[in-house]
């Protein structure tokens, strides 16, 4: 029979092997799934994950996916290197959309190159606060942060959509709860004339650079390690768990706050309940499949925007509901953790156990 047996070292050939297999069975188990819908399997991958960035445009569209999952997916990094479980870059993500927006508007009318960046700082200030609140009550109270976290990302939703409907409601928006146009000094530029890619796809790529450069070359990257790796030898060797705490969360929460930010000042331009289609959350995903390393977490972030991509493209072409692109995710992440498993343990075949029949001595016998 198979068992599952621990190694005794760990993979470094699975723990690189795993993602790949992971899509490879995602797309394997996708195919499927279009046979069971009654789809051309092999048209339905194809709209999937070719047909979106087949031109000029669809690739301007990957880099806009792209650029709200690398900011969030940079800052979780710090979180979960350090065994931070932080599971609050959707909250995060909402209050920085919610603080921008709130000097967006007020700024409506103001003029000059000051207006973008301090809707920007608002944004990230926002985030950093609210992730502040799960760093105080994991440093203070003890409290474990993936509750905490994740209960906060519903108190954001909440809030961002009171606001939407209430304080921050266009009056001239015929009932829509949305936010005023905001003016053109708090736009983001475009980076390529005739798309709606915007300078969020450099931030993201800055902040990926960034953590490489703090893991790889700075002493707060290395104590982030020993704390994740093993407390105990953090604390003896005086690096302080308080401090570093706060230092991930807030440097998450900023992050995901400037992607929030970009967000609403970017391709849409106002404040809109589904600013986000769960940017936050996916985040966690291209995480553990880039690695938590910096050239991981681009490719995986390319890779999980084109979910969504081709999520609106089986939307059009197949008349599939956009659920399908959760489906994908779940999937992958799901394959991801199996796969993941190979990494400290593998299967061995053992056959009938034999061991334990003990002969019996014939009879005179000493």
């Amino acid at each position: 029979m198979l068992l599952l047996e621990r190694r005794p070292v760990a993979s470094p050939v699975m723990r690189w092997a795993s993602p790949l297999l992971a899509l490879l069975l995602t797309v394997v188990t996708g195919f499927f799934l279009f046979l069971a819908m009654g789809r051309d399997p092999l048209a339905g991958l194809k709209f999937f994950f070719v047909t979106p960035v087949s031109d000029v445009q669809g690739l301007a569209e990957l880099g806009l996916k792209m650029a709200p999952l690398l900011l969030c997916a940079a800052g979780l990094t710090l979180c979960y290197r350090a065994k931070l479980w932080n599971i609050g870059a959707e909250g995060h993500f909402l209050m920085g959309a919610l603080g921008a927006s709130i000097m967006a508007v007020q700024l409506v009318d103001a003029q000059g190159p000051w207006v973008l960046p301090l809707v920007l700082l608002a944004g990230m200030a926002a985030a950093a606060a609210w992730a502040a609140i799960a760093a105080a009550l994991k440093t203070h109270l003890n409290c474990n942060e993936i509750l905490t976290t994740i209960m906060l990302n519903y108190i954001a939703l909440n809030l961002l959509l009171y606001t939407v409907h209430g304080p921050l409601k266009d009056p001239y928006g015929f009932g829509f709860p949305q936010s005023v146009m905001f003016g053109d000094s708090a736009l983001l530029p475009a980076l390529v004339p005739g798309t709606r890619l915007h300078l969020g796809l450099a931030f993201g790529l800055l902040a990926a650079l960034a953590v490489w450069a703090l893991f790889a070359r700075s002493f707060v990257g290395f104590q982030l390690n020993v704390v994740g790796e093993d407390p105990r030898a953090a604390a003896f060797a005086g690096f302080g768990a308080r401090r570093l705490t706060w230092f991930a969360f807030l440097v998450a929460g900023a992050l995901a706050g400037l992607a929030g930010a970009s967000e609403v000042t970017g391709p849409i331009g106002q404040l809109v309940p589904q600013v986000s289609p769960g940017y936050g959350y996916t985040a966690i995903i291209v995480v553990f499949l880039g690695r938590m390393h910096a050239l991981g977490i681009v490719a995986a972030s390319a890779l999980l925007a084109l979910t969504f991509l081709g999520g609106e493209m089986l939307q059009i072409a197949m008349n599939l509901p956009k659920a399908v692109t959760g489906l994908f995710q779940g999937l992958l992440l799901f394959f991801l953790l199996t796969c993941d498993a190979f990494i400290h343990y593998r299967l061995r075949w053992r056959g009938p156990a034999t061991a334990g029949v003990r002969s019996v001595a014939p009879a005179g016998e000493a």
